[in-house]
């Protein structure tokens, strides 16, 4: 694809409109069609982009475009996406790829077929954080890797700036370990390697409609490299979201995504300066890499056959095991 690539945006919720208003800062993009069944959501993304064209239908968004995001809910990801490879588009989904295995199996598999470029959105992909660690670990920097820490807690599930997102309150597509603890398994695999669930324990509120309150797990690489969780929601604090990779020379704490940090044993020390809008920075270099898919050039972002792994485990743990 060559000049500004015309995008969907299907779904036009927190993330999309997010997406969208990325996306016209961008060079490489003309977020021009743009669909959701909500009108409220239709109206608030026609401020953002007044030169856009909602839809009546996903189909039209999706005929119009060469590339179609995906930011709707987990249930219907699947269908808009196939529907979108089948007619020539590449695509961009929002992650968690679903919550069924064996249908979203299927999809990476169709999307393989289709021959269409494909990715999923898993924030920390192309940022400096990810970019980074996986620098040091490869240079020895870190030393023998020895696993990774992840530990999550809020005072509320959702956040408030989630609650629009009605959804991810409920157990059969939301909740913190698919909503955020994903982003941290995808950041632990690209460093360690294919990991597997040894243990796990969730615990849900008695309405059994609701999503998961706490989340303890094991995982390990093949080579006995231990992942551990801990996932809490509940008490007067600050979120906490940090991922440390551990190596026998140094560690390295990644905090909110972005916040880098370095320990060879003391205290952590960050690494670097916080950029002045995070959230942009992490967004660009999303949609840079998001224009080299595009182009069929080598990119950074999450593959579907990655998501569909950190799926496998994602579910597993909710599940519990053994």
């Amino acid at each position: 694809m060559t000049g500004q690539i015309r995008t969907a945006i299907i779904g036009l919720g927190i993330m999309g409109r997010r997406m969208l208003e990325h996306m016209q800062r961008h060079d490489g993009f003309a977020a021009d069609f743009l669909w959701d069944p909500d009108a409220s959501a239709c109206a608030q993304a026609a401020e953002l982009a007044p030169g856009a064209t909602i839809t009546k239908t996903a189909e039209a968004a999706i005929a119009a475009a060469d590339l179609v995001y995906l930011a709707c809910p987990p249930g219907p990801r699947k269908a808009f996406a196939l529907s979108a490879a089948q007619a020539g588009k590449a695509v961009f989904l929002e992650k968690p790829l679903g919550v069924d295995v064996q249908a979203s199996a299927d999809l990476v598999a169709e999307l393989e077929a289709s021959g269409q470029p494909a990715a999923v959105n898993f924030t920390q992909a192309a940022g400096a954080a990810l970019t980074q660690v996986s620098a040091a670990a490869r240079s020895g920097d870190l030393g023998d890797l020895v696993g990774a820490d992840i530990v999550v807690t809020y005072a509320n599930w959702p956040r408030d700036w989630q609650k629009a997102a009605d959804w991810l309150r409920f157990r059969a597509e939301g909740g913190m370990t698919r909503e955020v603890m994903s982003h941290f398994l995808f950041f632990s695999e690209r460093i360690l390697g294919p990991l597997h669930l040894v243990w796990a324990r969730p615990d849900y509120p008695a309405d059994p409609a609701l999503c998961e309150t706490h989340v303890a797990a094991r995982l390990e690489t093949t080579s006995g490299q231990v992942v551990s969780i801990l996932g809490s929601v509940g008490g007067a604090q600050p979120d906490r979201q940090e991922l440390t990779i551990k190596g026998r020379r140094k560690s390295r704490r990644i905090s909110d995504f972005y916040r880098d940090a370095v320990s060879d044993g003391g205290a952590f020390a960050a690494i670097g300066d916080d950029p002045e809008d995070p959230r942009a920075a992490s967004l660009k270099a999303q949609l840079d890499d998001l224009v080299l898919l595009c182009r069929g050039e080598p990119n950074r972002l999450a593959t579907p056959q990655e998501a569909l792994r950190v799926q496998v485990l994602v579910e597993s743990i909710l599940r519990g095991a053994p």
